[in-house]
C-alpha cells in the first residue's frame, strides 16, 4: 500500500501551483468529455501554458500535441498525469530527463515506483490529486462550475 501522504502535502502543493508557469499534459484528450480536457482549458484559462503530449493527436486546445516529454521542444516546469497507473514509471523517467520541476498524477494515478523515480531524481510529486481541484481550493477561485465568477458576494446579480 502507498502512503499517499507524503505526496499530498498541502505546502508542497501550493508552492508547486505557484512556481509553475508551464504545463506538459500526459494523456490531454483532444475530447471536449474527457476531464483531461476540462482540465487543460481550465489551467490555460487561468494563466498557465499548456502543452498536449499525446502520440494520437496533431493539436488539442490550440496548442501543437507532442508524442512524448521528449519531444517538447521548451522547458517544462509540471508534468500532469493522465494515464493509467502503469504508464508512471516510464513517464517519471521522461520528466527527469527534461529536467520538470514536478510530476502531478491525477486521481488514481497512483505507482510508488514511478514515484520513487521522480523523487529520486530530484522532482518534486504530488499523488492522486486534481491540479484543477488543488489550483481552485489554493489559489481561491473556487466556485460550484468551476470557474471565476469575478465576484466576490453570493447575492445574485439583479437581487441586489
Amino acid at each position: 500500500m502507498t502512503d499517499l501522504a507524503r505526496y499530498q502535502d498541502p505546502l508542497t502543493i501550493q508552492r508547486v501551483l505557484h512556481s509553475t508557469r508551464t504545463i506538459a499534459i500526459v494523456g490531454l484528450s483532444g475530447n471536449e468529455l474527457r476531464a483531461s480536457y476540462f482540465v487543460g482549458y481550465y489551467l490555460k484559462r487561468h494563466g498557465y501554458r499548456v502543452i498536449p503530449v499525446n502520440p494520437r493527436e496533431k493539436e488539442i486546445l490550440g496548442e501543437t500535441s507532442y508524442p512524448s516529454l521528449l519531444d517538447v521542444p521548451e522547458p517544462v516546469d509540471l508534468v500532469n498525469v493522465f494515464r493509467a497507473p502503469d504508464a508512471l514509471p516510464g513517464i517519471a523517467r521522461d520528466a527527469v530527463a527534461i529536467k520538470a520541476g514536478a510530476l502531478w498524477c491525477q486521481f488514481g494515478v497512483i505507482n510508488e515506483e514511478g514515484a520513487r523515480i521522480a523523487v529520486d531524481g530530484g522532482v518534486t510529486v504530488v499523488m492522486d490529486r486534481c491540479i484543477k481541484v488543488e489550483h481552485a481550493r489554493y489559489v481561491g477561485r473556487m466556485h460550484w462550475l468551476g470557474f471565476n465568477t469575478q465576484r466576490i458576494t453570493s447575492v445574485r446579480a439583479g437581487l441586489q
